[in-house]
């Protein structure tokens, strides 16, 4: 992304889209008061998130007996009834539907690939699926202190070894069938990168066709095998998204809220919520309606206006798909792919030519045209 010397005003930033993980999968209900686990507080966390501010939300589902569901079912109730109570919300389903441990002594794991590609059948579908790209470590516990996980189950030693253990299962075979399935479905891929070697692979789908959608992604400061809390490594990753993405930014703990602050001030967008984060300051605890209300706080407070959720359906560009590589390239804003015998750096080599009364600027891309109306 490219940050020119008016990117930081204020008014030259997109609206900031809030999503909320208020969830929590990862989590007992003994662990937080602000855990809902029936169907009606599951329902009403998220009309309380949305009132607050928040106009994305990471859906996990629990059972009554509060334990994570994996049942398809039960995804589908919910999502009926937040269609109905929240409708101007991106419903963005969580792409592990659950990770929890299913007893105690036993592993954290993600479902297996065939389980996860029924999200492509969710009744009604989602707005989103997340997805993450190439298998990889992902130990929830690396950045969590003692402080940090003081009166949960994660303090308990066989959750904290479940946790520590995990990883993520996203081999090609998997992550290239998904990607057709839910585009197939109508249903956005979310992006969930903790690494620029992942943010690779996405290009390089991106390049190939395989995937021609909008490239909307949370970059995952969570370390254990993905990114850690470095601003350095978060802002080398956003110099290498294009300028066309839209980047959130997400954390754990009690470094949620100085880094989506950072995210606030750049002009990309934030995602908050107990799934991430208990904690507003050492020893006092935050809910996900308040991390969401203190994100509108400090956008309101550098002058950065905060996205409906009409506006932000346009932001993340719900329902947009390009024809082929070459359009996504040029709408992403990526250099074009190298044509056969071309040497040097590709670049995309603008024209000015005439449309009807108006002057348009024609993006050529190997063979293809992307014409865009310029103001006059």
């Amino acid at each position: 992304m490219h940050f020119f010397d008016d990117t930081l005003l204020p008014e030259n930033q997109e609206k900031l889209v809030i999503q909320a993980a208020p969830y929590g999968p990862e989590w007992l209900p003994s662990d937080s008061d602000d855990i809902p686990v029936s169907m009606e507080e599951q329902v009403q966390k998220a009309v309380d998130c949305y009132n607050a501010g928040a106009t994305v939300l990471h859906v996990h589902v629990r059972e009554t007996d509060g334990k994570g569901s994996r049942r398809m079912s039960t995804f589908n109730e919910l999502l009926s009834r937040l269609r109905v109570a929240v409708p101007d919300m991106v419903l963005q389903v969580g792409g592990s539907i659950s990770f929890a441990p299913e007893a105690e002594g036993r592993e954290a794991r993600w479902p297996g690939i065939d389980t996860r590609h029924m999200l492509a059948e969710l009744t009604p579908k989602p707005d989103q699926v997340t997805i993450v790209i190439n298998t990889n470590q992902m130990s929830m516990v690396e950045l969590m202190s003692n402080d940090d996980i003081a009166g949960t189950s994660m303090a308990r030693p066989e959750y904290y070894s479940a946790y520590r253990e995990m990883v993520t299962e996203a081999p090609p075979s998997f992550f290239v069938e998904h990607l057709k399935r839910l585009v197939a479905k109508g249903i956005q891929p979310h992006f969930m990168l903790g690494s620029i070697h992942q943010l690779e692979t996405v290009e390089r789908l991106i390049r190939s066709g395989v995937y021609t959608g909008p490239l909307v992604l949370n970059h995952m400061a969570l370390g254990g095998g993905y990114a850690g809390r470095n601003p350095a490594d978060m802002l080398e990753f956003v110099r290498r998204c294009p300028d066309g993405a839209v980047l959130t930014i997400e954390s754990i703990m009690r470094t949620v809220i100085p880094v989506c602050t950072i995210a606030v001030a750049l002009g990309l967008h934030v995602r908050v919520g107990v799934e991430d984060n208990l904690w507003r300051r050492k020893g006092e605890r935050i809910t996900t309606v308040e991390q969401v209300e203190q994100m509108v706080r400090i956008a309101r407070e550098i002058g950065r206006d905060v996205a409906t959720g009409e506006e932000a359906k346009r932001i993340y560009k719900i329902g947009t798909y390009y024809r082929d590589a070459d359009e996504a390239l040029v709408q992403l804003g990526w250099p074009p792919n190298r044509v056969p015998g071309q040497r040097g750096f590709p670049v995309r080599a603008p024209e000015i030519v005439s449309s009807t009364d108006k002057p348009a600027r024609v993006a050529k891309s190997a063979g293809m045209q992307a014409r865009e109306t310029m103001p006059g």
